[in-house]
C-alpha cells in the first residue's frame, strides 16, 4: 500500500511511504557544478504523456550518468524525488525543480523507489 501511495500521489494530499535518504555532492567542472542526472515530471506536466509511463505529477529521475556523482550516491532511474534539502518536491513545477537542483552544491534527497518497502 505504501509504495502505491508514493507513485499514484495527488499533489497537495498527505502521503505515507518509505523514503530513502541520498546525499549527492556535485562535481566542479570549470564554472559548472555537475550532478549527473536528469529529471522529468512536475505539477505543470501531463503525466499521461510521459514516455516512462509515470502515474502522477511527481518529479522523477529519468537518467543517471555512469560514474557520476548521482550514480555514486545511489540515485537510480525512476526514483521519485520527494524532497531536496528539505524542500517539498511533491508540489513543484518542472522548471522550479530544475532550478532548485542546479543552485545547490550538495543535494540531500529523499526518494521513493518502486519495490522498496523497507531498508
Amino acid at each position: 500500500m505504501c509504495a502505491k501511495m508514493a507513485f499514484q500521489h495527488q499533489a497537495g494530499t498527505a502521503m505515507k511511504c518509505l523514503s530513502i535518504p541520498i546525499t549527492l555532492h556535485k562535481e566542479v567542472d570549470g564554472d559548472t557544478m555537475r550532478c549527473g542526472f536528469k529529471i522529468g515530471g512536475g505539477i505543470d506536466q501531463d503525466f499521461h504523456k510521459s514516455p516512462q509511463g509515470y502515474t502522477d505529477n511527481g518529479i522523477y529521475v529519468t537518467e543517471v550518468h555512469e560514474s557520476s556523482p548521482a550514480s555514486r550516491a545511489g540515485l537510480r532511474v525512476h526514483d521519485k524525488i520527494l524532497q531536496c534539502n528539505g524542500y517539498d518536491f511533491t508540489m513543484v513545477t518542472h522548471k522550479k525543480a530544475v532550478s532548485y537542483i542546479k543552485k545547490h552544491p550538495v543535494l540531500n534527497l529523499l526518494v521513493a523507489r518502486k519495490g522498496v518497502t523497507s531498508t
